[in-house]
């Protein structure tokens, strides 16, 4: 488990040490608490984060190798975080 700012974490996934923790916690916005899984790569050295739900046609976390290979740059740094604490019915703040 991965200590961060924003809760706790499993990595499941670090390719090429895509993980660093500061530009997580800059990066991470409360939105991602409702989504199970949460990737973030880099582009153009900045870091992009998506979250994934279980269910769901467009962000279903089964579809998490087809957005690394067609939205990502090719062999760019990425992580696969799982969230035990997600909570699918937070609401966004107004």
């Amino acid at each position: 488990m991965l200590e961060t700012l924003h809760g706790e974490f499993e990595l499941i996934k670090d390719y090429r040490d895509g993980f660093v923790l500061d530009d997580f916690n800059k990066r991470y916005l409360d939105i991602f608490d409702i989504y199970p899984y949460i990737v973030g790569d880099y582009a153009s050295g900045v870091l992009r984060i998506k979250g994934f739900s279980k269910n769901g046609k467009t962000n279903n976390f089964r579809l998490i190798p087809d957005y690394l290979l067609e939205s990502c740059a090719m062999n760019c740094p990425y992580f696969i975080l799982k969230n035990p604490n997600f909570n699918p019915n937070k609401k966004r703040e107004q």
